[in-house]
């Protein structure tokens, strides 16, 4: 099988962990402002040099902290969340919603 050799947008990688693909699903999901880090930042994958904020993966779960746009309906985009973390990984997955976004001020 050949790799995908395609470039992404320039200047930016091509996710190669599993972290940051499903970091990337996340984020593209409606309703979904950002990944969150928690109270203290400590929710995250750590990589060689770098971090992936807001997902925590583990032998046993996979957890996934997200801000929530305001207007959003905080359960659909839950759901949406936990689906897209099941289909990739299995297993249990705990979806925590740390904050709601309003909208932008003018």
């Amino acid at each position: 099988m050949s790799s995908d050799t395609s470039p992404a947008t320039a200047g930016e990688p091509t996710p190669s962990d599993p972290a940051e693909s499903l970091a990337e699903e996340v984020l593209a999901l409606p309703g979904v402002a950002g990944l969150h880090g928690g109270l203290f930042g400590e929710v995250a994958t750590y990589l060689p040099g770098r971090r992936v904020t807001g997902v925590r993966l583990d032998d046993e779960r996979t957890d996934v902290h997200v801000s929530v746009e305001w207007g959003a309906n905080v359960h659909e985009v839950v759901d949406a969340v936990r689906r897209t973390a099941e289909a990739r990984f299995g297993g249990r997955v705990d979806v925590h919603v740390e904050d709601v976004v309003g909208p932008a001020s003018a």
